[in-house]
């Protein structure tokens, strides 16, 4: 044995607890905040891909019959969006599967990067590059296409939050230290969605905030204190501009102004009526004929229960909740914090947009102007759905059987 071994040795029987403390502390940090080294060699959860690509076909051809109308009256080419949905979608793909591969640690190290560039995109909406849609900035317009920065804001900002609260375990039990540092962050990009303004958004991630803190071990009394002072900020906000005032005078009774405010829920109510239980038929929507503003964006539900009828929006839900159930699965059988952090933020991104989508649809929300996932036109929404779910693709590789 070499002096080196000798004195190993030695040190190992002279203090046996120090041993188990560092392997304790050792435990503990692996737990908490780790990096993996290897690359996650797991099979992939198949389940969640088929269920993506089933939703994502049956968008692709809701898209092509809520926009065919629109499109031959304003391009003189009823394809037009449902060619741009496909070149969507295949960006998506190679995002996908691009996430879905990476290296962890290539992953981990993006969360400061992914929060400065999207604020940085977030603020350009501020400026004159930004054009005004709808009375908002909210859209980034190039020579080919555009994006909507909050798409990625949101994905940025679950990066955060998981390497936050995981790293910063023994400080959640604090204000100053484990709470106030996520609610300026998420704050601040709720400031500058309020400038464009865009008031839903900014809701989103008030949401997306309040259930990474339930998830990541906050305080419940910090957790109520912040609902209180959440939703009292948001009625002062909807009482200070005559606009949020209009909508939510149209929620409570569209009928009052038909033909203003209520328009566009009314005849989201016609198409949903009309429908009955099995539907017109796929193609058959009258609504979709300039009856319905964003027939094949943010409506596109109301189309789907139109020609689709009950059962076809049930057996969409039912679609929607089985890829829930397998991305939650996902974030069950994570061994590390972190990686439990991060699925399920990008899973509260997709069924929050699902949920606020299909009660603004039904009446139960004000409108809000939320995409529905993987069904909705539009590029920005539907690619970065797509890089979640690649995302939580490349962590159903090292899920592991808690049983």
């Amino acid at each position: 044995m070499n002096a080196e071994n000798l004195a190993l040795t030695k040190i190992l029987r002279g203090n046996p607890g120090q041993v188990e403390t560092e392997k304790a502390a050792k435990t503990v940090e692996e737990h908490v905040a780790p990096v993996p080294a290897e690359r996650p060699n797991g099979p992939f959860d198949w389940w969640l891909f088929t269920i993506m690509m089933t939703l994502m076909a049956i968008g692709l051809v809701m898209v092509l019959s809520a926009s065919s109308i629109v499109a031959e009256h304003s391009y003189h080419d009823k394809y037009y969006f449902f060619k741009r949905q496909v070149l969507y979608a295949l960006i998506g793909g190679v995002l996908l599967w691009s996430t879905a591969l990476m290296p962890r640690r290539i992953l981990y190290g993006l969360h400061y990067w992914a929060l400065l560039l999207s604020f940085v995109l977030l603020v350009l909406t501020l400026t004159p590059v930004a054009p005004v849609i709808n009375g908002a900035r909210r859209w980034l317009s190039f020579k080919f296409f555009s994006i909507q920065p909050m798409e990625f804001v949101k994905i940025a900002l679950v990066f955060y939050l998981a390497y936050f609260m995981s790293t910063k375990q023994e400080n959640v039990k604090t204000f100053w230290r484990g709470v106030f540092p996520p609610c300026l962050v998420t704050g601040l990009f709720c400031f500058v969605l309020l400038l464009q303004p865009d008031f839903g958004s900014a809701i989103v991630l008030a949401a997306i905030l309040f259930f990474m803190c339930i998830a990541g071990g906050i305080r419940w009394t910090y957790i109520a204190w912040s609902l209180v002072l959440g939703l009292a900020s948001l009625a002062i906000l909807a009482v200070s501009a005559p606009y949020r005032m209009e909508r939510l005078k149209a929620f409570l009774d569209p009928f009052k102004d038909p033909s203003g405010a209520g328009y566009q829920l009314i005849q989201s109510f016609y198409a949903l009526g009309s429908g009955g239980v099995f539907g017109v038929g796929v193609g058959a929507s009258q609504q979709k004929m300039f009856y319905l503003p964003e027939a094949h964006n943010d409506f596109i539900m109301s189309v789907i229960g139109e020609e689709m009828g009950f059962v076809g929006i049930t057996v969409i839900m039912l679609l929607f909740l089985c890829l829930f159930w397998r991305c939650f699965r996902i974030v069950l059988r994570q061994k590390e914090m972190r990686a439990r952090l991060t699925v399920f933020g990008l899973t509260a991104i997709i069924a929050i947009g699902a949920l606020i989508n299909v009660a603004v649809v039904m009446g139960m929300l004000p409108p809000k102007g939320v995409a529905m996932p993987l069904l909705s036109y539009g590029g920005s929404n539907l690619v970065c759905t797509m890089v979640a779910l690649g995302i939580i693709l490349n962590f159903s590789r090292t899920a592991q059987c808690n049983e």
